[in-house]
């Protein structure tokens, strides 16, 4: 069943059903442009982290600041790795740790399926060493 419209018993006080509005998609854009309602001085540059300069959106005059890209990286890479490092200290923030029991509980699974899959592996080598031996003797 689609998430976009309510079952048909679940009408709302004027009679129709309850509308599902989702986000709107990323446009795609290199800049986050203020949307109605914000401030302009919010906008954020993506590829640089800088604020944004502010256009004129509707008059169609607005200056488009035009970086042509050098052939090779433009960018600092000791702003590149610092960048990353913090990335990946929010993404570790994100992490669920498990606890020492769980820890306990999955090292020996993996430590059970280690065993099975390398007995199966020796059982059929072993296997095709003794068929190889008897078929070319």
């Amino acid at each position: 069943m689609s998430d976009e419209h309510d079952d048909a018993g679940s009408d709302t006080e004027n009679g129709r059903g309850a509308v599902v509005t989702r986000p709107t998609r990323p446009s795609g854009k290199r800049t986050r442009r203020a949307a109605a309602g914000e401030d302009a001085s919010e906008a954020v540059d993506l590829s640089t982290g800088t604020a944004a300069s502010p256009t004129k959106n509707g008059s169609g005059t607005a200056k488009k600041a035009a970086k042509k890209r050098a052939d090779g990286p433009s960018r600092n890479p000791f702003l590149f790795v610092w960048n990353y490092l913090k990335q990946v200290v929010a993404e570790l923030r994100k992490v669920i740790w498990p606890n020492r029991k769980q820890m306990a509980t999955y090292t020996g699974v993996v430590l059970l399926f280690l065993a099975f899959m390398l007995a199966m592996i020796g059982g059929v080598d072993f296997g095709l060493a003794k068929l190889v031996s008897l078929v070319f003797g």
